[in-house]
């Protein structure tokens, strides 16, 4: 079996449930500006902030762009009289309260890091970031944590692990798995730096894309055989 030594976890949607955390801090955040939040404007909003995001991970819109336009964007479909970008400094405070974990997450990493090396790789704002993974307790099973904003580069850009790679230096990119629930970000980042891929999908959602999936999970602790640690599943 093939033996990884490196396990790159994305965070949000991988370890920490994210539309847990970000529905509440939505819904806080609208109810603090006395303004109306419905499914249909969750909907858009989630539509229009996940449009943004493929355009940030394309290289189009810097993260700044992205954090700062998108309430202001979606103020102006529904036509409310608030100031987005003060908007986005109440939800960031807001979502950085949520620590939702995904099932069995802590587990999983508490019976993987004696054996292995554990990192985060993630997407995000770093404030927000490193508060949700200390409160969350994950942050202390992991040798370091990469968000991006530190990095310069967002997934799933080469370069981002190539920071990621001189920080943690592998003996061999053979010996490193990502494993994370975002075709766009964690897999084809995952192939851009040349490394095995484990695709996160606990929906089951199908898949019609080019991507190379090294292995593919519904469930965290189905990554113990994947990384030859078999007997610990189902204790």
């Amino acid at each position: 079996m093939k033996k990884y030594r490196s396990l790159l976890f994305d965070a949000d949607g991988t370890l920490l449930d994210f539309e847990a955390a970000e529905k509440s801090a939505l819904r806080n955040t609208f109810a603090k500006y006395q303004l109306p939040f419905n499914e249909e404007i969750e909907q858009t909003y989630t539509k229009l902030n996940q449009e943004l995001w493929k355009a940030h991970e394309r290289g189009e819109i810097d993260r700044h762009t992205l954090i700062y336009t998108r309430f202001g964007k979606l103020f102006d479909i529904y036509h409310f009289d608030a100031d987005g970008v003060k908007f986005e400094d109440d939800y960031q405070l807001a979502l950085g309260q949520g620590h939702e974990l995904i099932d069995h997450a802590m587990e999983v990493v508490t019976n993987l890091k004696n054996d292995y090396d554990l990192y985060i790789v993630t997407n995000g704002v770093v404030a927000t970031q490193y508060s949700r993974l200390k409160d969350s307790g994950l942050d202390q099973h992991f040798k370091k944590i990469f968000v991006s904003e530190e990095c310069g580069y967002q997934k799933p850009s080469k370069e981002y692990f190539d920071v990621v790679f001189e920080a943690i230096k592998p003996k061999s990119k053979e010996e490193v798995l990502i494993i994370g629930d975002s075709l766009s970000s964690d897999i084809q980042g995952g192939n851009n730096a040349g490394i095995a891929t484990c695709w996160f999908n606990p929906k089951a959602h199908p898949h019609k894309h080019h991507l190379r999936i090294d292995h593919e999970i519904k469930d965290l602790r189905e990554l113990y055989d994947i990384v030859g640690k078999g007997d610990t599943y189902g204790r």
